[in-house]
């Protein structure tokens, strides 16, 4: 199985294919991770949220337990004081709760954003290579095969007229050669495909 082309200009593009969908990966990741960290920026108000009730509960907290000491009225202030902190607390929650939901949509967002881009990049480059991939090991394996230089002619009769300018016109025409079975004319033409797809013979 051959990866790449024998020729060096099919193979120049195929390699610069190749950096490019990495390069297009390695950019698409970082977008997304970047988006990520800006999605992230809004639990900004959640965190201070959660600081805030939390720091707030365990104020409240501690001043009903030094409002139960006060003789008398300690248990009466202490309930409101406890009630307060509790309240505090569910703030406290709100705040967490604004940060985990800002955190589920920039994962999801990011994860989007990367698998969008790498289906993208698969279909429009790796489609295509493994389509060159199974074509060429199959023209390469037609030289082996009774017929097979045969078939790579009737391929290069068939292709573009501008590579065949390369190959001297016999008398008659290079399709009434290769009804013929003119041995010259038909390695010169499956050359000219083999040539055509990347390869050499």
């Amino acid at each position: 199985m051959r990866l790449y082309a024998q020729t060096r200009a099919r193979r120049f593009r195929q390699i610069l294919a190749d950096l490019i969908a990495v390069v297009l990966l390695a950019t698409a990741v970082r977008f997304a991770l970047a988006v990520h960290d800006g999605i992230m920026l809004l639990a900004e108000p959640g965190r201070q949220v959660e600081d805030a009730g939390g720091s707030l509960a365990s104020g409240l907290g501690d001043a009903g337990d030094a409002a139960s000491n006060v003789p008398l009225v300690g248990g009466i202030l202490k309930k409101p004081l406890q009630s307060a902190a509790e309240a505090s607390n569910g703030l406290s929650d709100a705040g967490q709760s604004m940060q985990d939901a800002v955190g589920r949509i920039a994962n999801l967002t990011a994860f989007a954003l990367i698998v969008t881009s790498v289906l993208f990049v698969l279909v429009v480059w790796l489609l295509p290579r493994v389509r060159w991939i199974r074509r060429s090991a199959l023209l390469q394996g037609l030289l082996d095969v009774p017929g097979g230089a045969d078939l790579l002619a009737l391929r290069a009769l068939t292709g573009p007229v501008k590579a065949l300018a390369e190959i001297p016109l016999p008398p008659g025409g290079l399709a009434d050669a290769w009804r013929r079975g003119d041995e010259q004319v038909i390695e010169d033409l499956s050359r000219v495909a083999l040539r055509h797809a990347g390869l050499r013979p």
